[in-house]
């Protein structure tokens, strides 16, 4: 049931939510309310556009209701120039403070995480999060004695070969190749069936980095957790895992033990090319 109910007296037949519905599913003409036919239901995305458009705040659906979703005017987002310096000054960190991230932080990123876009809004993504750094220090330990394992039983493809220089790295020099010392992660999930798996991942993750970055913490995507994982695939189930997750990918965060001053300068790093007809 998709509990779509309209407030007889706020609504003013506009006919917006009608034609901004993705599905095509609502009607409304002359003085009818808007509607949905129960038969249509099943094809609904269940995106809220209808909620979100209403500028009288009539329609409700989904057990949403307009009065609990966040107001938005013309200056509620950041303008380009504040933007444009925020991706210009991110940087990729590699380097944080042995603190635990404040959970009720974490918590409200993770809140509004959940409100990315995916594929023909499919939402069935699986984020889990390592939030404690104890929590964290004890996966190290253990994914550092289960790399050296499988080094000296040859079990290291040679394309990831690299991964047999973190044990001794850290035992020997305290440098942590693999967790980069951050004390919190976040590993972003797809199943299989999901019309873009790979897409949805990458783009939480990326829409994560900003959120994350804007709240003054550090990340690095951790491109070292696919590799450890193709070595030791036992181990997927402790990042939240489960076989129909084919498509993931890690990030990992924390308080920043650095500054950058200023940004780098690479607007030529792309190649741009025009379409003409």
């Amino acid at each position: 049931m998709l509990q779509f109910t309209v407030n007889d007296k706020l609504c003013t037949r506009c006919g917006l939510c009608a034609a901004d519905c993705p599905a095509r599913i609502i009607t409304q003409a002359g003085k009818a309310l808007p509607a949905i036919r129960p038969d249509q239901e099943a094809e609904c995305l269940q995106c809220q556009h209808c909620l979100a458009i209403c500028p009288a705040a009539a329609i409700s659906i989904l057990g949403r209701k307009p009065e609990d979703s966040l107001p938005l005017a013309g200056n509620s987002f950041p303008r380009l120039d504040q933007m444009t310096l925020f991706v210009r000054g991110r940087r990729s960190i590699r380097q944080y403070k042995d603190e635990n991230v404040d959970p009720v932080l974490i918590k409200q990123l993770l809140a509004a995480l959940a409100n990315v876009p995916t594929g023909v809004n499919n939402r069935t993504l699986t984020f889990t999060v390592i939030d404690d750094k104890a929590v964290m220090h004890r996966l190290r330990k253990k994914v550092l004695a289960a790399l050296a394992a499988a080094g000296l039983a040859g079990r290291i493809p040679e394309r990831f070969k690299y991964l047999q220089e973190a044990p001794p790295a850290y035992d020997e020099h305290k440098v942590d190749i693999i967790f980069r010392g951050a004390p919190h992660a976040l590993v972003v999930a797809a199943p299989a069936d999901a019309p873009c798996p790979g897409e949805d991942v990458a783009l939480t993750l990326a829409y994560f980095d900003l959120l994350a970055q804007s709240a003054r913490l550090g990340t690095v995507w951790w491109g070292m957790l696919k590799m450890f994982l193709e070595v030791l695939p036992d181990m997927k189930p402790l990042f939240g895992l489960a076989p129909r997750h084919r498509h993931y990918y890690g990030m990992l965060f924390g308080l920043p033990a650095i500054h950058y001053p200023r940004t780098v300068q690479r607007d030529d790093a792309a190649t741009v090319r025009r379409v003409t007809l």
